[in-house]
């Protein structure tokens, strides 16, 4: 609808959902590149196996990435639904998105310290909308 505006959490939300969803892509482009159309999509069990350690941690990523909408998104929608908005969990929502990307990216390359820390900013952030729906932030 034309002029219509997302709250900002909602906004991070749909972005970071919509990003999520998106991951399995490069992955499985690989799969389809090392082993062609028939086998890497005939695979009843799911256990074909990938040549390049990048293409396996991208798939661990994404997996965590999707665990932790489990947490992220309810507390995103409770904002919204308590009314309890602010720049502080418009702020929170960014950089839980922000963190996840980095924490897929950063898994994917391998590097370790930087994937804990960027973990640790989007539980962070999630922490931030919690605290803020129980009135304490």
């Amino acid at each position: 609808m034309p002029g219509h505006t997302l709250a900002p959490e909602l906004y991070w939300l749909t972005l970071t959902v919509l990003v999520t969803a998106l991951m399995w892509v490069p992955y499985i482009l690989n799969r389809l590149a090392e082993q062609g159309p028939l086998k890497a999509l005939w695979d009843p069990h799911g256990e074909t196996a990938t040549r390049v350690r990048w293409a396996e941690r991208m798939m661990r990523a994404h997996q965590n990435a999707v665990e932790n909408l489990v947490i992220f998104v309810p507390l995103a929608l409770s904002v919204q639904l308590a009314g309890v908005g602010s720049q502080l969990t418009a702020n929170a929502a960014m950089v839980y998105f922000v963190a996840r990307l980095a924490h897929y990216l950063v898994f994917t390359l391998g590097l370790p310290v930087v994937r804990i820390l960027a973990f640790a900013a989007g539980v962070a952030a999630q922490l931030v909308l919690a605290l803020a729906l129980l009135g304490v932030a």
